[in-house]
């Protein structure tokens, strides 16, 4: 009987993180694709509410955060289709993929890493994946 009870709790203690990803998932989605739709609108101040504080405060303004995702993640300010992939755990950090085809029919994937503050769950940073074959 011990050695079930402690079979349990060793599947349950493995099983904790996935199950709290998978309850996650879908506020972190929404998060997400907020940002994008305030963004699709020139909407720089909302869609800078969905940043962490860390990212507020390299930006500063929702003007100069604009304009770092005009310049810098032009995909992500005029996506043409989003497709949320998989919600990770890497060493104790949720990262979100989603994949964005760009107006021009380009495909790109982005990773998104999530932070839950009391506020609910803001982005505290983004990575452009590099395309499969680039940079082996």
């Amino acid at each position: 009987m011990r050695r079930q009870i402690l079979a349990f709790a060793v599947t349950l203690a493995l099983a904790a993180p996935a199950l709290g990803q998978d309850t996650a998932a879908p506020a972190i989605q929404g998060t997400i694709q907020n940002q994008l739709n305030a963004l699709k609108q020139d909407d720089f101040a909302t869609a800078f509410s969905f940043a962490s504080p860390m990212i507020k405060g390299i930006f500063g303004t929702p003007e100069n955060f604009g304009m770092m995702v005009q310049n810098g993640y032009p995909m992500v300010y005029r996506p043409a289709d989003v497709k949320m992939l998989e919600l990770r755990d890497v060493a104790g950090a949720l990262w979100q993929r989603v994949m964005i085809t760009d107006g021009a029919g380009r495909t790109h994937v982005l990773d998104y890493q999530m932070i839950e503050t009391p506020d609910g769950w803001q982005i505290n940073g983004v990575q452009l994946l590099p395309e499969p074959g680039i940079g082996v």
